[in-house]
């Protein structure tokens, strides 16, 4: 399968894609939320309020994939799995990621927008909020741009196989 190149990789997440959140229920069944997100530092960065559904899931039961796609003009999927950590104030400062997420969804990187994220941030600082980090466990990126479908996909897999 046509994976993204590490240049690419790093390009397609920090475009302001929402992404859609798995966590599970209580009786195991799946829970799926769109949510913004941030990647630095090899990580996920999540932020959500006390009382918000998968943030309670996340409190209770860690585990989570995190699928985030787009169309053109770079059209990609990238997909992780892992353990979601929740970090509370006033242990850990939850606001500057929280910043950079609001910089990044509401300003969309761009100066102009200042105003616009200040207030936002501004009402943010006014939730019951806390961060999840994810260290993802699995990663799967796969450059859509490239993609050929399941028959290209395991000729090219049955050819990575006849290197060895």
């Amino acid at each position: 399968m046509p994976r993204m190149k590490p240049e690419d990789f790093d390009a397609f997440l920090q475009q302001p894609i929402v992404g859609v959140i798995s966590t599970l229920r209580a009786d195991g069944m799946p829970y799926t939320v769109p949510i913004w997100w941030l990647w630095k530092d090899g990580a996920i960065w999540l932020t959500g309020t006390y009382s918000r559904v998968w943030c309670k899931q996340l409190l209770k039961d860690p585990r989570a994939s995190l699928c985030i796609e787009a169309g053109p003009p770079f059209t990609g999927h990238v997909g992780f799995d892992g353990l979601c950590e929740g970090l509370h104030r006033p242990d850990f400062d939850i606001w500057p990621i929280s910043r950079e997420l609001a910089d990044k969804y509401v300003g969309r990187n761009d100066p102009a927008n200042t105003e616009a994220v200040d207030k936002f941030f501004a009402n943010m600082q006014t939730e019951p909020r806390l961060l999840f980090r994810m260290v993802p466990k699995v990663t799967r990126a796969i450059d859509m741009r490239v993609y050929r479908g399941k028959r290209a996909d395991r000729d090219y897999q049955a050819m990575q196989g006849n290197r060895g």
